[in-house]
């Protein structure tokens, strides 16, 4: 599907000042992959702690029953984990995608309708992320508190707000590459191995 030779980085027949950009964008995506690794391992040991907790509770009356901001928490990373995966996923071609269409096109087409697939994404995302933006910053004016622990809920709303924007990116670099015939997707951001 790629225009370029494997062997050149992904951005190579862009202009230097687009090159900059996708590159930028692609690093990017890798600290959002990282972040959303991340999240996703401190969700795991907090559950596995909660469940610990749970459990010796049971032998020792003075330990507690259970981790109070445990279920609030893992919320908080679990959308964390979903946005900040979400970039990098692109880019690597791991998103589920229909390719009814694309596939059954003539070759002429493909590429403008690849074009017209990323425009929508973008425009959607930039308007959710345009949104989230606004939400958190709400919550940040009115200094609004999660109920259960007082947590200010702007930060967590942030973070998904910054894995949003980062998506966005991601789809700007798409439409960019679509443009001007590069490849799509990254080969070295794939999984080795389906198990991976």
């Amino acid at each position: 599907m790629s225009d370029a030779a494997p062997s050149s980085p992904p951005g190579a027949a862009a202009p230097a000042a687009l090159r900059s950009l996708l590159d930028g964008i692609d690093r990017l995506s890798r600290l959002d992959g990282w972040i959303g690794g991340g999240c996703l391992l401190a969700l795991t040991l907090l559950m596995l702690c909660e469940i610990g907790t749970r459990f010796l509770s049971n032998f020792l009356p003075f330990f507690p029953a259970s981790i109070p901001v445990a279920w609030e928490y893992s919320s908080y990373l679990m959308a964390a984990s979903f946005t900040f995966g979400a970039a990098m996923t692109l880019r690597a071609g791991g998103h589920v995608r229909v390719t009814l269409l694309i596939g059954k096109a003539p070759s002429a087409l493909r590429r403008p309708m690849e074009v017209l697939a990323a425009l929508v994404g973008f425009a959607f995302m930039g308007f959710l992320t345009y949104a989230m933006v606004r939400f958190a910053w709400g919550s940040f004016s009115r200094g609004q508190t999660s109920v259960s622990s007082d947590t200010p809920v702007w930060f967590p709303q942030a973070m998904v707000t910054f894995g949003m924007l980062l998506l966005t990116l991601q789809f700007l670099a798409r439409v960019i590459q679509a443009g001007l015939g590069l490849p799509l997707e990254d080969e070295a951001m794939k999984a080795a191995a389906p198990a991976d």
